[in-house]
């Protein structure tokens, strides 16, 4: 996405899988937001494929339409509700089909769906999917279900997820679910919960799934994938207390990016998302041994300003945060950096936001996600703290933050000129049929002419001659597969 400096939050995308014969019932299943959500669409596809849903890419004839929902933002909840309301349309003339709402949208709304919205038939909360096929009988005996309990143990980790609508060469794997990192103004606590890290022998056997399944790229995942910790063999609540806890070896998630590195030494890894309160210099020495870990972090600040850090309840400094990316391009020359940047937060005044673009100057980002603040009921800011910067002054703001890193962008791709990078081939270019696409250790994407006997999946020699803003352009020796 590195032509694109304002994410607007994923527009819905739906996904089909190979269909099972014996199965007589269809899906539509539409995600939007996070990579945590279209993951989780992974598990509630595995789920129902198993109870004798195929999956459509035609909402008409599906028997069964579930949108997986985000609640990070006001624009992706009100997506959401438009998108309801054409199904609710359909239903006029299907009254036999039933629509569900999962994930974030539906833990933040809760019965408001069933009581006001009178929309769907089904709310089901991040951590409940295994109750999909007992609260699908209840709709098909006419009566409203719901299941919003948050768990302090649910990780789907013997779950295998069907992989949906990819191109066949890059995964996700969830390593972890929640968050206790409670920022002001971030809703994810309240809808995903508390932090739960996964069994590492299930992950990777998961990663060796998919290697052998053909894969050749995974993106480990996480709401905080630094915070990642396995207790030998077993979880917190497995043990009487903190000193039972220190006899047995414990897997951050430095030693855990190490075995996946080892179990699976020619897959490309990847990881996302991290938070500077919970990163260690233990990660980037990883990164820095093992060549098939890519040298890219985004790492989320979201202001410059200690002020506005402190307010947001961020646990790190401007100075904590700039040491750590000194120290990490200290231990991984080659490394990028991308961020997460909140414009016009509750009293950020003109000296704060200047901190912010000069903390931007000196990281100097790949690329970044930036958006204007805007208030999530339930949270803490929204609680607490007055949402009291013009909207005109955080659009004003919010150009000048797009502007600079647009700047960066490109000089940033202007660093990759010159010199030949290994180019992991992801698909056709959207542009001209006649091009791979495909991103370098760094995630910077790369466009190139076709070769013949290329396909999805080599890894090639790419010299890159010139750059876009936010795109690297190459060429190929003959015969140039890794």
């Amino acid at each position: 996405m590195q032509d694109k400096y304002i994410d607007e939050t994923k527009q819905g995308e739906a996904f089909a899988i190979a269909e099972k014969p014996a199965n007589s019932k269809k899906l539509f299943l539409e995600s939007y937001g996070c990579q945590m959500n279209f993951s989780d669409s992974e598990i509630v596809a595995s789920i129902l494929n198993e109870q004798g849903y195929n999956t459509t890419l035609k909402p008409e004839e599906a028997d069964l339409i579930l949108l997986n929902t985000c609640s990070i933002r006001e624009k992706a909840e009100q997506t959401v509700r438009m998108r309801l309301s054409q199904f609710k349309n359909l239903k006029k003339e299907r009254p036999n089909l039933t629509v569900g709402v999962l994930g974030c949208m539906a833990e933040r709304l809760k019965t408001k769906f069933l009581e006001e919205e009178q929309l769907v038939d089904l709310v089901v909360g991040p951590d409940a999917y295994r109750d999909l096929p007992n609260l699908l009988k209840e709709t098909d005996d006419g009566r409203d279900a719901i299941n919003v309990i948050l768990s302090k143990e649910e990780t789907y980790a013997d779950i295998n997820p069907v992989r949906l609508g990819g191109n066949g060469v890059t995964a996700f794997v969830t390593i972890t679910r929640g968050c206790d990192n409670m920022c002001t103004f971030c809703v994810v606590p309240f809808t995903r919960g508390r932090e739960r890290s996964r069994d590492p022998h299930s992950i990777i056997e998961e990663c060796k799934g998919l290697w052998n399944s053909g894969y050749k790229e995974i993106t480990l995942l996480g709401q905080n994938v630094d915070s990642y910790l396995w207790y030998g063999g077993g979880a917190k609540k497995d043990f009487k207390n903190a000193t039972e806890m220190q006899k047995l070896t414990a897997v951050s998630f430095a030693k855990l990016l190490e075995m996946v590195a080892v179990a699976v030494p020619e897959m490309r890894i990847r990881f996302s998302t991290s938070n500077p309160h919970d990163m260690t210099t233990e990660v980037f020495k990883v990164m820095a041994e093992h060549a098939n870990i890519c040298k890219y972090i985004h790492l989320p600040v979201q202001s410059g300003s200690n002020t506005m850090l402190e307010k947001m309840n961020r646990q790190h400094t401007r100075e904590e945060y700039l040491s750590l990316i000194s120290k990490a391009k200290e231990l991984v020359p080659d490394i990028s950096f991308s961020q997460d940047m909140i414009i016009g937060f509750c009293g950020e005044t003109e000296e704060d936001h200047q901190l912010t673009l000069s903390l931007m100057r000196e990281v100097e980002y790949d690329y970044g996600y930036m958006f204007a603040y805007s208030e999530r009921p339930g949270t803490p800011a929204h609680k607490k703290m007055e949402d009291d910067i013009p909207a005109d002054v955080k659009q004003r703001r919010l150009a000048e933050v797009i502007a600079l890193q647009g700047e960066l962008s490109r000089k940033r791709m202007e660093g990759y000129v010159g010199r030949s990078h290994e180019i992991l081939i992801e698909g056709t270019s959207r542009k001209n049929e006649n091009q791979w696409k495909g991103r370098n250790s760094q995630n910077a994407v790369c466009v190139f002419d076709k070769q013949v006997g290329q396909k999805l999946g080599d890894m090639v020699s790419v010299f890159v001659y010139g750059n876009t803003q936010g795109t690297l352009l190459g060429t190929q020796a003959t015969s140039a597969v890794v």
